[in-house]
């Protein structure tokens, strides 16, 4: 070890013994009130000695405000170098700054945000860019026209040579807006994949719901189909009693509101009654006159029939 390196971990005597010069250096740029004891010195070279003192401000618990002083070569003079508010080993610090970008979560965004999107993300990558150009064989493209200047032949006179620019229809560009491709960027295989890892993740096989599901959404007729190469493996929820009711599901998941989880039963039909009391038995006052209890002509017995008597 060498002798300067000694020296520098030995702390100044002269340095070491301004605490007063420190503190009156650190209650002037401070607060009143809010310096506190002395906490300590180190040494940070030949020379140069930096004072720790306590930092009785709200909010500031655990830091401490230091205060550096030096000596020159052979001088009986300690001078002040700096005052700063630096935290102690418990200070109370705040969180490590994460970028807004980072630090956003579903569901974040409130109406009038706006959400910029970078230049450079890995979701998205450039649309269709070319220019509108005419077909090769158009009668107003650029090689049909040398083509009839080095011929010396002349275009007749129709609808498509009088157009001042090629028909959209069936051009590269009518193709590419008719393909969602016309944008300034679409979709890459990278966001395509995320999305799909995300939907799957909420609604998908592993879910739940979807394990103790009678079926699954590929069967059931409230599976809306959505078109590209996501509809073949996702479709929307139309089921408002579903727990996916308007979500991208996977066609792998299911829940109870399946179409044909269950048939409803027709109402059971009751048995007949033992005794019947919704019929009525007629029971005549009189007894009839071939019955057998009177014989049939008798004026004496019809008399009697009327009165009761036997």
């Amino acid at each position: 070890m060498s002798a300067a390196t000694t020296r520098s971990r030995t702390p100044d005597r002269l340095c070491a013994e301004a605490v007063d010069l420190a503190r009156s250096a650190a209650e002037e740029a401070a607060a009143p009130g809010v310096v506190g004891e002395h906490a300590g010195l180190v040494s940070e070279g030949d020379r140069v000695v930096t004072h720790f003192f306590e930092c009785k401000e709200m909010g500031y618990r655990g830091w401490r405000w230091a205060v550096t002083v030096a000596r020159a070569s052979r001088s009986k003079f300690v001078t002040l170098d700096e005052v700063v508010l630096l935290p102690g080993p418990d200070a109370l610090l705040a969180p490590e700054w994460v970028p807004w970008s980072e630090r956003l979560r579903p569901g974040d965004m409130g109406p009038g945000d706006l959400l910029p999107t970078d230049a450079e993300d890995l979701r998205l990558e450039p649309g269709y860019s070319g220019e509108d150009e005419p077909l090769p064989n158009s009668p107003v493209s650029h090689d049909m026209a040398e083509l009839v200047e080095a011929e010396d032949a002349e275009v007749t006179g129709g609808v498509p040579a009088n157009l001042p620019f090629a028909p959209t229809r069936g051009s590269i560009a009518a193709v590419a807006e008719e393909l969602g491709m016309r944008r300034a960027r679409v979709l890459s295989r990278y966001g395509l994949h995320t999305a799909a890892d995300r939907w799957d993740e909420g609604f998908g096989a592993k879910t739940a719901m979807a394990q103790a599901a009678p079926a699954a959404c590929v069967s059931c007729g409230f599976l809306v189909p959505i078109g590209g190469s996501l509809g073949q493996a996702f479709g929307v929820c139309a089921n408002e009693f579903a727990p996916a009711d308007g979500r991208m599901v996977s066609l792998t998941y299911g829940c109870g509101g399946h179409s044909e989880a269950a048939v409803m039963p027709a109402p059971p039909r009751s048995a007949p009654p033992r005794l019947d009391e919704t019929r009525v038995d007629p029971f005549p006052l009189r007894p009839s006159p071939d019955s057998g209890s009177v014989s049939v002509g008798s004026e004496e017995t019809e008399a009697e029939a009327d009165l009761g008597h036997s």
